[in-house]
């Protein structure tokens, strides 16, 4: 069981099992959304539960996904895809999980449009898409 929450501590949520599918988003939106590149775990839906705050969560919506935050401090939380019936999962940024994770990450994908300010340099496998 891993806990999470935002910078303010208005949203507070748990998950339930290993976060052990996780990547690091290199996309455009993610970094926009991020303020670097985006590190999430990817768990099934239903290990999932929010705690407290669900109702300050503010969602923005992009093409492939809606992206969740917390209304008050901005923390960057959930990315949750649109197309639920082909994706049971839904991602946590890694950031947000308090105390240590107990994972690493496995890939960077998107790497055709990361920052021209950083070098991916740590061995893992890279996604240009």
């Amino acid at each position: 069981m891993h806990t999470g929450s935002c910078l303010c501590g208005a949203v507070t949520f748990e998950v339930e099992g290993l976060l052990d599918r996780n990547d690091a988003c290199h996309c455009t939106q993610c970094r926009k959304w991020s303020g670097h590149y985006s590190a999430g775990a990817d768990v099934p839906r239903s290990a999932l539960k929010f705690r407290t705050g669900e109702e300050k969560l503010s969602w923005y919506r992009t093409t492939k996904a809606r992206r969740g935050f917390c209304s008050i401090c901005g923390s960057s939380l959930i990315f949750d895809p649109l197309d639920r019936q082909k994706h049971h999962w839904i991602g946590v940024t890694l950031g947000s999980i308090d105390g240590p994770t107990d994972t690493k990450l496995k890939v960077h994908i998107f790497v055709a449009d990361k920052g021209d300010y950083y070098e991916i340099a740590d061995g893992l496998p890279q996604n240009r898409q």
